[in-house]
């Protein structure tokens, strides 16, 4: 199998492998396939696809985002507030920060956007993994043992952290469950976070760690 994190040059240009925003997740025909975490390709699709103009290189470091292009809009019209009185004035309200009435309304939208998704996608690997494999070795020796990129593994492992987040977050609002029934119902999900702490030496930060029973990261 091609090792997806070699492919540097398709038809005169870098390709998607060498990107630092795709992960290979599965593989079929074409080989690994994976997401672009930016969203730049739909769906997950090849590494060997030639590179966009956001490719980054797994040895660069992550820019800091660039400063929103100004473009100022009319500044809006403040609410009126009137004393109470009979001599009452109209005093306009407090201003809005500068920074957000330069800003259009497509460039908030997108900040809102690129915040989001830096803090719901980028989940670091620890360093000493990085490029490593999972080796899996079947108790027949005649049969093939099996290598998974740890790449892959820790995206998967992520993804399940983060759907039990949300699971959790939707029992505690859940209009029709009792207290009893929350309480229980999380119990669950704590004790599947207690099962998922072997993989804790994966991340990189200690906050992005499983916490189990015991109240802290394994």
């Amino acid at each position: 199998m091609a090792d997806p994190m070699s492919q540097e040059v398709v038809h005169g240009s870098k390709a998607c492998g060498s990107c630092r925003w795709w992960r290979p997740i599965l593989e079929d025909e074409r080989g690994p396939i994976g997401p672009c975490r930016l969203a730049v390709r739909p769906g997950d699709f090849p590494g060997s696809a030639p590179a966009c103009e956001r490719h980054l290189g797994r040895e660069e470091a992550i820019p800091p985002p660039p400063p929103p292009a100004r473009e100022r809009l009319r500044a809006p019209v403040p609410p009126l507030v009137r004393e109470a009185g009979p001599a009452a004035r109209v005093q306009p309200s407090s201003p809005l920060p500068e920074e957000l009435t330069d800003m259009t309304r497509d460039e908030f939208a997108q900040a809102i956007r690129e915040a989001l998704r830096e803090e719901s996608e980028v989940v670091p690997l620890a360093p000493k993994w990085e490029g490593g494999t999972v080796l899996l070795r079947p108790g027949d020796s005649q049969a093939q043992a099996k290598e998974i990129p740890l790449d892959s593994l820790f995206h998967k492992v992520v993804m399940i952290r983060d759907r039990l987040r949300v699971l959790e977050q939707r029992l505690n609002v859940h209009p029709k469950l009792s207290d009893a029934e929350k309480v229980e119902l999380q119990q669950y999900v704590t004790r599947c976070y207690g099962s998922l702490t072997t993989f804790n030496l994966l991340f990189r930060e200690e906050k992005d760690r499983f916490v189990g029973e015991k109240g802290g990261p394994v």
